[in-house]
């Protein structure tokens, strides 16, 4: 398959891989990573699901595919394509490269039997034309640790904290995770290799903080949670002034992550937690003793994609039961196009193709974005993004596709 201006796609090639990361690399600014990120990111990717474009025997376009397993409402680990290391050289911008590695992808992740397609977005403007839409946001905070404190729930004195180093106690750091992983919809079922993302630590990419460093909460001699972390010392006239930056903090209930929150907030010579990518429901919102000193801001994460609207529909659950008939547009994969009826309820739900008439109206965009609970469909419709064809279905349709808790995406890809 080629694109409007004769260059080929083509499936990766292992010994191709250095020149095509390179064309990823200069997209994004032409700054090299250091050798371990770049190692790891070459064991990661999977050449069979990846695809070139060349023009002659240049790349000047990439896109990847990792194999995924995405938890959904309801908690099923679902098949999903996540779309990654996609560049075009500015040398072939707007000459069709884009849509025309799009095209591949999504009819390949089709042919794979995988419902989903997610990405998260450098430029989110890019991506709602071939039908993503934004599923989940992430919380981003500065806490002024002087003056705010935490009220911590009772038991949180009987959790015992210790610094391990980040690599002797990741097994059971990702014992952890992979408990978490089936109870809040957005989170990525860890493949073999993908648990050395979270240690990644070098040198050039620490801003003057420090190295990694690793606190494991621990209660009748299980690990129940861990926090990931650098310090950054800074000094001023009147003292220290240090920042704590969060890099992950897991835990099983309440009571350990409490634990960890009070930790990072009472670490010496700092005087500022700055933390990243956070559920916006994250509990430690409801701990503190001034939220507004704490600066939290929200910004996009996963973006959301339907390859099979049927089978990503049935994939799921509804908090209340739900019976509605979608008139779906979808004009990149025309294949989702047209009435969908959806009956399902917290045990399970069913989804085909019908000729009843429609009850709401929307492209596949919104579907993506409504998919894991967390945008609502009555909140587009209300931006005129979703149509309501009888009245009530919305709300009724908008109740059953919330989440109890909010989706979210532990890390990039």
């Amino acid at each position: 398959m080629g694109t409007d201006i004769g260059t080929d796609l083509r499936v990766l090639r292992a010994d191709d891989w250095d020149q095509w990361y390179d064309n990823l690399i200069r997209a994004f600014g032409g700054v090299s990573e250091p050798s371990e990120e770049r190692e790891l990111w070459n064991a990661l990717t999977e050449t069979d699901r990846s695809i070139g474009a060349w023009d002659g025997d240049v790349v000047v376009g990439t896109a990847g595919a990792f194999s995924f397993r995405l938890t959904v409402p309801g908690g099923a680990s679902v098949p999903a394509a996540g779309v990654t290391m996609v560049s075009v050289a500015a040398t072939h911008r707007r000459r069709g490269v884009l849509t025309s590695m799009m095209r591949r992808q999504l009819d390949d992740v089709r042919s794979w039997g995988e419902p989903l397609a997610v990405l998260t977005a450098s430029e989110p403007a890019i991506y709602g034309r071939f039908g993503y839409g934004a599923a989940t946001f992430q919380i981003q905070s500065e806490i002024d640790t002087n003056r705010v404190s935490l009220s911590v729930p009772d038991g949180t004195d009987d959790v015992r904290l210790r610094y391990a180093a980040p690599a002797d106690v990741l097994d059971a750091c990702e014992a952890v995770y992979a408990r978490l992983v089936p109870l809040r919809p957005g989170m990525l079922a860890r493949m073999p290799g993908w648990e050395r993302l979270g240690l990644l630590d070098p040198e050039k990419e620490r801003d003057g903080a420090s190295p990694l460093q690793c606190v494991v909460a621990e209660r009748g001699g299980e690990t129940v949670g861990y926090a990931r972390f650098r310090v950054k010392p800074e000094w001023e006239l009147a003292g220290a002034k240090g920042a704590v930056i969060l890099q992950d903090l897991t835990a099983l209930d309440p009571v350990a992550r409490a634990a960890l929150w009070r930790f990072l907030f009472g670490i010496d010579l700092t005087s500022t937690l700055v933390t990243g990518g956070r559920p916006v429901d994250d509990d430690w919102q409801y701990l503190v003793s001034d939220v507004r000193r704490c600066l939290p801001r929200v910004r996009d994460s996963l973006y959301v994609r339907l390859v099979d609207v049927g089978a990503a529909l049935e994939a799921r659950t509804y908090q209340a039961p739900v019976d509605v008939v979608f008139e779906v547009e979808d004009d990149f994969c025309p294949w989702n196009t047209g009435r969908w009826r959806l009956t399902g309820d917290a045990k399970g739900a069913s989804c085909a193709r019908t000729t009843d008439a429609a009850d709401l109206a929307l492209s596949v965009r919104e579907l993506g974005a409504a998919y894991l609970g967390g945008v609502s469909l009555a909140s587009l419709g209300a931006a005129g993004r979703v149509r309501e064809m009888r009245q009530g279905t919305l709300a009724e349709a908008a109740v059953g596709f919330e989440s109890v808790v909010s989706p979210w995406l532990p890390h990039g890809f």
